[in-house]
């Protein structure tokens, strides 16, 4: 199978190249503008299975269609973006697939370019091919997710999700553009079961992403932006009181700073965070700290069919630079559906419905993504914590399995309310086990300035 990926070596492209690296039926395509850094890809990945070349491929280039038929792949990605500043003939590309009777993907996370592509539904079934837009983390595996959770379920009433990258993910500079073009502008969203609009990076929350048994991560601030999910999943359920999506990037003063560029965007006292894009691309990948992790969150609320009310919440974890390959997994999944001969139907349409989480869990299995459910609906900085009070100080403990044993690992503290560093947290080791029907224990407490403060063990026995 050919894959002709257009910004092969790019921040996704690459990553979908590595992703499909290990597959012997691929021959990987590695496409754009620049051959020199195909040609370097493409060096990297020598004695992997899949057979890689790389081209010379402008997507702008007035003769794509010839193009194409010169290069005859059987699947064509496109990696590229922002699809955001596609304003001139923004899907030439899929015009040029339709023409040439090639199956089409993308990365694209502009809400504008994935609900369009409908339009192209007729002729794509007419050529019998597929034209998927958005098969990335927003719309497919947050209506992967949405899916899951809604099962005996009669009615989802709102949804809402986030993404919190690690602070130390490389971030493209198209990425940045992407975000920069539309901060502070209009997004439009459902509220009150009504079409409404907001203003990106102007609204936010605060949520806990802990699958359960894991660390969860630290609590962050989610900034709403615009992604397709906020136009699709409407018409995938479309009795929705409310949708809502964030993306909760750290450090946190940063991303204050930019909700506060934001407000004056929507202020109309600067026209576009645009022109600062390359800035912020600096920014981003040079002052960075905190945790090397990052998740996502999706939660729903609904009725079952007594009527009663339901509250559910998937969390995702991924662990060092795993995060940033997730966005490419969704055209791995569905390219490795295709390898075993479940074709996606033919149609152009956002990619919403051409994998099921089962799909994603297979490829999470393989990197440092750990996944869980709840049933409950968290709240405030503490959500997912265990509080223990002492004295005039409180201690959230998250509750992590390790090995058989149940950790307790002191996420937040406060005193008379105020929160503290966690930094400057005592630490040590506690965690609870059962032993030949013993409810045992191990409590060892330190600071880093003093030392050991307290350590202990023991075990309870039922007397009854």
């Amino acid at each position: 199978m050919r894959i002709l990926i257009i910004g092969g070596y790019g921040t996704f492209g690459s990553r979908l190249v590595r992703l499909l690296a290990n597959e012997s039926q691929l021959t990987l395509l590695i496409a754009g503008r620049s051959i020199k850094h195909a040609e370097e890809l493409c060096n990297k990945l020598r004695g992997y299975a899949a057979t890689t070349r790389a081209l010379h491929f402008d997507r702008d280039n007035s003769n794509i269609e010839k193009e194409l038929r010169i290069i005859q792949p059987d699947l064509l990605v496109d990696a590229s973006g922002p699809f955001q500043s596609y304003t001139k003939d923004p899907y030439r590309v899929i015009k040029a697939c339709l023409t040439t009777s090639i199956n089409y993907l993308d990365l694209a996370d502009g809400s504008t370019f994935v609900q369009g592509v409908s339009q192209f539904d007729a002729q794509a079934k007419k050529n019998n091919i597929y034209v998927l837009s958005g098969a990335s983390t927003c719309p497919l595996l947050t209506a992967v997710v949405v899916r899951h959770l809604a099962k005996g379920l009669t009615r989802i009433h709102s949804i809402k999700g986030g993404i919190a990258p690690s602070p130390y993910a490389d971030v493209g500079l198209n990425v940045i553009r992407a975000i920069t073009s539309y901060s502070g502008q209009r997004v439009a969203l459902v509220r009150r079961s009504q079409p409404t609009f907001s203003y990106a990076l102007t609204e936010t929350i605060r949520y806990t992403i802990c699958p359960p048994g894991h660390l969860p991560l630290s609590n962050r601030r989610f900034s709403l932006v615009d992604v397709p999910d906020l136009k699709i999943l409407p018409d995938l359920w479309p009795n929705i009181d409310s949708i809502w999506f964030g993306a909760g990037t750290v450090p946190e003063i940063l991303h204050r700073i930019l909700n506060g560029l934001a407000w004056l965007v929507r202020w109309r006292l600067i026209p576009s965070l645009t022109p600062f894009a390359p800035l912020f691309h600096w920014t981003t990948n040079v002052v960075r700290w905190g945790e090397h992790r990052g998740g996502m969150f999706v939660s729903i609320e609904g009725s079952d069919r007594d009527g009663q009310k339901q509250e559910r919440s998937w969390h995702l974890l991924a662990e060092g630079d795993v995060g940033p390959f997730i966005p490419s997994m969704g055209i791995e999944g569905i390219v490795r559906r295709i390898l075993v001969g479940k074709k996606p139907a033919s149609g152009a349409r956002a990619a919403t419905m051409d994998l099921e989480l089962q799909d994603y869990e297979k490829i999470f299995q393989k990197h440092a993504i750990y996944t869980g459910h709840w049933q409950t609906k968290g709240s405030g900085r503490s959500d997912r914590l265990l509080m223990e009070q002492f004295g005039p100080f409180t201690f959230g403990l998250a509750l992590v399995t390790i090995a058989g044993k149940l950790h307790l690992i002191v996420r937040s503290w406060t005193l008379f309310g105020i929160r503290l560093p966690t930094c400057l947290s005592p630490h040590g080791d506690f965690y609870e086990f059962e032993h030949d029907g013993r409810f045992c224990f191990h409590v060892e407490i330190k600071h880093t300035l003093i030392g050991l403060i307290v350590r202990y063990h023991g075990w309870l026995m039922p007397t009854v």
